[in-house]
């Protein structure tokens, strides 16, 4: 098959969309090698985030000087001719866009829609911003083939805020980066735990550092808990309020903020974690749950919507509004060994269900029955 793909966040987006769309790809090519994935870029790549083989997995940019300077037409119309002219004949929108006119040039079309956050949430971005991913997700979702869903909660809100028919949509989960299940050396360790400073033992927290990611109320909880929160990811504002909450109440020895990490050095930082602890208030998944287990560490995070299909029976799950809930589950963890352990190893046969060949042939299924049709 020629499958063709939105691969803008492969090329330019350092985070989960991009995460997502890399670890696709590398999988489907891993796997099903006899395939082309042909990818299509809009620019230049101003770092290097991604390199294809040339081999089965190939970039493909806008061609004439038009598209070249209007690069967002091309992504949603003008990469149709580009799309015939290669033979594709399916095209997958990584994250929630396909372009106009796939029906009218017989191209099959899948689109993955991670969360609608921006309807669920609607006070974390602006008016503008709302309205413009409504319109592409609900677009994407009524014009493509079949939609991908990347849980369980995501397709309830699909099906609710979007009216898609549910038999429309496909639930296939994340899985997460290859150096999150490699087992690394002591002496690994020992550089990363240098080179940062960090103490003997910590807890851990990553993901951006937002409102909707809660992690304040983790900081409120080591008022009376004797260890340390590190905590890594790109901040936004709310880490202001953070930062100041901690000023205010002399937690700065308590707290370790870190970014511009490598993806080994932040895998090597989940496995020294005694604890992992997540208490966002909504996800479309939650990828770094996954990788805490992977890394063997136990997981703390919210009952209720995704987490539990991501954090599997054994994670511990509280309120994320209720301080002394979450204050109660860390103590717990902290001191009893034999609960972490077993939270270890039930955790990491659990999360094998996110392993890359499962998430490959569930994908490479949707393709083939839609070549089939």
């Amino acid at each position: 098959m020629n499958i063709g793909f939105e691969a803008k966040r492969i090329f330019h987006n350092k985070t989960g969309l991009g995460n997502y769309s890399r670890d696709l790809i590398r999988l489907l090519s891993q796997y099903y090698p006899d395939n082309t994935y042909a990818l299509y870029n809009p620019k230049k790549a101003s770092q290097t985030l991604f390199e294809t083989n040339n081999i089965n997995v190939v970039e493909k940019k806008p061609q004439s000087l038009f598209y070249q300077k209007f690069y967002n037409l091309w992504r949603q119309k003008g990469v149709i001719k580009d799309l015939t002219k290669d033979g594709i004949t399916i095209f997958h929108g990584l994250s929630g866009e396909i372009p106009s006119g796939l029906n009218q040039a017989s191209i099959k079309s899948v689109v993955t829609i991670h969360d609608l956050i921006f309807v669920k949430f609607p006070n974390l971005y602006s008016f503008f911003d709302r309205k413009i991913h409504f319109y592409k997700f609900n677009k994407a979702a009524h014009q493509a083939d079949v939609v991908i869903a990347i849980s369980e909660q995501t397709k309830d809100d699909i099906v609710e805020f979007l009216k898609i028919d549910p038999e429309k949509i496909k639930v296939i989960y994340q899985g997460c980066h290859a150096i999150f299940k490699k087992e690394f050396t002591e002496s690994d360790k020992k550089k990363v735990v240098s080179k940062y400073n960090l103490p003997k033992e910590f807890i851990l927290n990553v993901g951006t550092i937002e409102t909707r990611k809660n992690i304040l109320i983790a900081v409120k909880t080591l008022h009376n808990i004797d260890t340390c929160l590190v905590i890594v990811g790109k901040e936004t504002d709310y880490a202001i309020e953070v930062k100041s909450y901690i000023k205010k109440h002399n937690l700065e020895q308590k707290v370790i903020f870190l970014k511009g990490l490598t993806l080994e050095e932040l895998a090597i930082l989940y496995q020294q974690a005694k604890i992992f602890v997540y208490p966002s208030l909504y996800e479309g998944f939650g990828i770094p749950i996954i990788e805490a287990l992977y890394s063997k560490t136990p997981v703390i995070t919210t009952q209720g919507g995704v987490f539990p299909e991501a954090g599997g029976p054994n994670s511990v799950y509280i309120d994320p509004t209720n301080v002394i809930d979450l204050e109660n589950a860390i103590q717990k963890l902290l001191v009893d060994k034999q609960l972490r352990k077993n939270m270890i190893e039930k955790g990491f046969e659990f999360v094998q269900k996110f392993n890359d060949e499962n998430i490959a042939r569930q994908v490479m299924n949707v393709y083939q029955e839609l070549e089939n049709e």
